[in-house]
């Protein structure tokens, strides 16, 4: 019993110490979730508003495409974008009381139908998804409405948001996502933007990618200088081998 107690302590201490160096070297967390923060609608017709902190737009729909791939998606822009889904509509807004955070709307298909203003989507989506989407309303959106971060003075056209209870939390689809970090690119200050044109998804061809160098000396973790090593000489005499000093 104390031999099993023992090894239990000893594991649990082997583990303890590989998560601190895990810690050490900034590895990143595996998921990290955004809070829910405001609901408006009911049944089929819902919005759920979540934040982002500290993450730009561009940065928050790379990461929500990368996690799961949007039928569209709006050009790159760091106030607004849109992310389309079969059933689901994200818009994403810089907040302008909070600018360096992200709101990530989430808006049914029913509800940005019964309340967005079409006339302001054809900014950022296609004339055709656009008027597959009003075609029931002759082409043409109830509302006024142009997000979140607009709400007070474009109002939508039913309800109005607020604070979450415990069953919205329930019934809201969590978004999480898988951050991997950055990527740094040598190079030019000209080098550094993301894309080609200012594309989110495209690279330019002439962009530096960058190299890791490999520095024997640099006393790495796995690369060590190799040390040098004599065989020691020998010489026969008297039936013994005698090493010369």
């Amino acid at each position: 019993m104390k031999k099993r107690l023992a090894y239990g302590l000893k594991l649990m201490l082997v583990l303890s110490l590989v998560m601190s160096l895990l810690s050490a070297c900034g590895a990143p967390s595996v998921q990290d979730t955004y809070p829910l923060e405001s609901v408006n609608g009911s049944g089929n017709s819902t919005s759920y508003v979540y934040r982002a902190s500290d993450r730009t737009v561009p940065e928050v729909a790379l990461e929500l495409s990368d996690q799961r791939q949007p039928d569209q998606i709006s050009a790159e822009n760091t106030e607004r974008m849109f992310l389309v889904y079969q059933e689901e509509y994200y818009h994403l807004q810089q907040d302008p009381n909070k600018p360096e955070d992200t709101l990530v709307e989430v808006d049914s298909k029913e509800y940005v139908r019964q309340n967005y203003d079409s006339s302001f989507l054809q900014g950022y989506l296609t004339a055709t998804l656009i008027g597959n989407l009003f075609d029931s309303f002759g082409g043409r959106g109830y509302g006024n409405y142009r997000g979140y971060t607009n709400k007070d003075t474009y109002k939508p056209s039913a309800g109005s948001y607020r604070a979450p209870t415990s069953n919205d939390k329930k019934l809201a689809p969590p978004i999480t996502v898988d951050r991997k970090g950055t990527i740094t690119r040598r190079g030019s200050d000209k080098d550094s933007s993301v894309g080609s044109g200012g594309g989110l998804f495209n690279r330019n061809k002439d962009q530096s990618k960058g190299t890791i160098d490999r520095n024997k000396s640099s006393g790495g973790l796995f690369d060590s200088p190799k040390k040098s090593y004599k065989k020691p000489k020998t010489r026969v005499g008297g039936g013994r081998i005698k090493r010369r000093r």
